[in-house]
């Protein structure tokens, strides 16, 4: 038998009506006085849009009506209301509907709904634009606008500045945007002297000196924004200055470690001289399996198979050129040399793999907590890490309460809540605990498996030199997959062309594959071996 609807007086007192989630952020003044006028003298005339919140009601569609008769009659004052249940959602796009066909919205106020709609969407664009009936550049833009910092909101909303200045303000960071907006409101420029201003103090991306794959998609670069902006700045210019420092840094950097290298390694072998007795193998045949490119013939390739991983490092058959001693002097790349260049990714790769496994298994985070006690390492665990989230834990009263009282909330506590508590705590230590050995150790004693939760991807290999992402290619199994001369040829382009291609190859596939850079003991990685498929039982069996 169905439950019986309550029924709802159609007119309520503006005491029992409050406020609801509207997106509307900007009631016009002047709007909003001639309301209040209008009320006064003829009442309200459209009934307010309600929904129960407990034992009041909230607005779901004309606040502009509630706060206008809330300032004509005061609290004691009645309105006519229709009041339905509705959801969360039903009631955002209720309301959305309601501003967009009696008063057009602010860009802010869409803004600020795009990324309502968008979150329940899960992330999908293009269901989010269809639900709230836009084109998908307008959804675009206005998510855009989200970025603006508070005060810029509040100038586009007061109609300060225009929708091409505010557009232009969202593509530098945000604390940047009140300096930007004070100089534009002092100077009362356009948005052609904004765009001037904003290129004077932008960076040139064409003469960045760093490696500009990840600018392509970056929100930062100007020639990513012509789609969503009507008035934009000219293409590959970066607004973000301090990250193009940054990189141009790292960059010069590394540049200049490169050229001390092959200083030092010129120096070392200028008096050296060619032994005769080398000659024999020099002028031999090479292997048909050698990479036929001279970027192989002063270098050293390790070999590797999937099963046992890399296995000692042999030098390339090739013949050196006369007048080549300094490259044949060059460093060797070895599993060790690249683990060397990438210690702060593995190292927090690892401890948020770890982190998780305890996070998800209380046992195994109960030892971790003792041997962190008992070794006297538990104190490196950084208070504010626990006590910031003791309320989420425990309870959100529980950091105000004197220490008797947690003492009674943690004997309280529910076995399964006890034991998310203790894994907490061995998910924090992994994250804190100074000496990586430590965590290393944990690793291995309960058996995380990076190649669960990491892969390959292009920020990974963007920090290598090309030489380097070779022996990445060859002890991954890439390099075998592809042929040696067709890597080769990649090999010879640029250092992003041959990421793109490494990272693309047609049917390859880096999932389970961890290189050594990335693994504990500097070994590689194979994928897993498939699981066996389990033995059926026969059907008699089955019937017993």
């Amino acid at each position: 038998m169905d439950t019986p609807q309550p029924t709802y007086p159609s007119t309520l007192r503006l005491s029992r009506i409050v406020k609801g989630d509207n997106p509307r952020r900007y009631f016009d003044q002047k709007k909003h006085d001639d309301l209040v006028t209008s009320i006064r003298l003829r009442g309200v005339l459209q009934p307010i849009l309600l929904r129960p919140k407990g034992d009041v009601f909230s607005v779901v569609a004309g606040e502009r009506r509630y706060r206008a008769a809330l300032e004509a009659y005061g609290p004691d004052g009645e309105v006519p209301v229709v009041i339905r249940e509705m959801t969360d959602q039903e009631a955002l796009e209720a309301a959305i509907a309601e501003n967009d066909d009696r008063d057009d919205p602010s860009e802010t106020e869409q803004a600020d709904a795009a990324v309502r709609y968008l979150a329940a969407c899960q992330g999908d664009r293009a269901e989010a634009a269809r639900r709230l009936g836009w084109s998908r550049a307008k959804l675009d833009r206005r998510l855009t606008l989200a970025e603006l910092c508070d005060a810029a909101k509040l100038a586009l909303d007061e109609r300060r500045i225009k929708v091409g200045h505010a557009e232009l303000l969202a593509a530098i960071p945000v604390d940047k945007q009140d300096k930007a907006l004070d100089t534009i409101l002092n100077a009362s420029l356009d948005v052609g002297k904004t765009r001037e201003l904003l290129m004077r103090v932008t960076q040139n991306l064409a003469g960045a000196c760093f490696d500009k794959t990840e600018c392509t998609t970056c929100p930062f670069n100007s020639g990513t924004q012509r789609v969503l902006f009507e008035t934009h700045v000219d293409d590959g210019s970066c607004t973000n200055p301090t990250c193009f420092q940054l990189k141009t840094e790292a960059a010069e950097t590394i540049r200049f470690e490169e050229e001390e290298r092959g200083a030092k390694a010129a120096r070392a072998a200028a008096p050296a001289t060619v032994d005769p007795s080398d000659d024999d193998e020099q002028d031999g045949p090479a292997d048909e399996t050698d990479v036929d490119h001279a970027d192989d013939a002063d270098d050293t390739l390790p070999l590797a198979d999937e099963t046992t991983g890399p296995r000692a490092s042999v030098p390339s058959i090739a013949a050196t050129p006369a007048g080549s001693a300094a490259s044949a002097q060059k460093p060797a790349v070895t599993a060790e040399s690249i683990a060397r260049r990438t210690a702060d990714l593995r190292e927090a790769t690892w401890r948020t793999a770890l982190a998780r496994a305890l996070a998800s298994n209380a046992s195994h985070a109960q030892i971790t907590i003792l041997v962190a006690a008992m070794s006297g390492t538990l104190s490196q665990i950084k208070a504010d890490t626990l006590t910031s989230r003791a309320g989420l834990l425990v309870g959100a009263t529980f950091p105000d309460l004197d220490y008797g009282a947690q003492i009674a909330t943690i004997r309280g506590l529910p076995d399964r809540q006890a034991q998310i508590v203790l894994a907490v705590i061995g998910a924090a230590y992994a994250k804190d605990v100074v000496t990586f050995g430590h965590v290393a150790d944990l690793a291995k004693a309960f058996e995380v498996d990076l190649r669960d939760s990491w892969k390959v991807d292009q920020a990974f290999l963007d920090r290598y030199t090309k030489e380097e992402l070779k022996f990445i290619a060859r002890e991954c199994g890439l390099v075998a997959h592809v042929g040696q001369k067709a890597f080769a040829k990649r090999l010879a382009g640029k250092k992003s062309d041959l990421i793109t291609s490494m990272l693309n190859a047609i049917g390859f596939d880096w999932s389970g594959r961890l290189p050594s850079a990335m693994t504990l003991d500097c070994t590689y990685g194979p994928p897993p071996a498939p699981a066996a498929p389990q033995a059926q039982l026969p059907v008699a069996d089955l019937a017993a």
